[in-house]
């Protein structure tokens, strides 16, 4: 499923136009990118929690070279499914 996918299928069940649906959903997601550029965790009760994680640098080897390589400190968005979304996977 993609976004498009995901708009109709909204539009649908809601009763919406696609307008109405494109502008719900990419507000939905903007939300949740703005909560996590301030580093807030996003949880959505039943589906899971949006966070970020700070991965550490770290000294890596290139297995071509075998040169040494720095990677710098970053931050990297983790979802973290919920219970619901779980059980609902695990059944199919």
């Amino acid at each position: 499923m993609n976004k498009r996918d995901l708009v109709g299928k909204i539009a649908s069940d809601a009763r919406l136009t696609r307008t109405q649906a494109t502008r719900a959903l990419d507000a939905f997601l903007e939300g949740i990118q703005a909560s996590l550029v301030r580093g807030d965790r996003v949880t959505i009760s039943g589906f899971g929690t949006f966070g970020v994680l700070h991965r550490k640098a770290r000294r890596v080897r290139n297995p071509r070279s075998g040169s040494a390589i720095e990677i710098a400190a970053k931050r990297v968005p983790r979802f973290a499914p919920g219970m619901e979304l779980k059980s609902a996977i695990a059944r199919k």
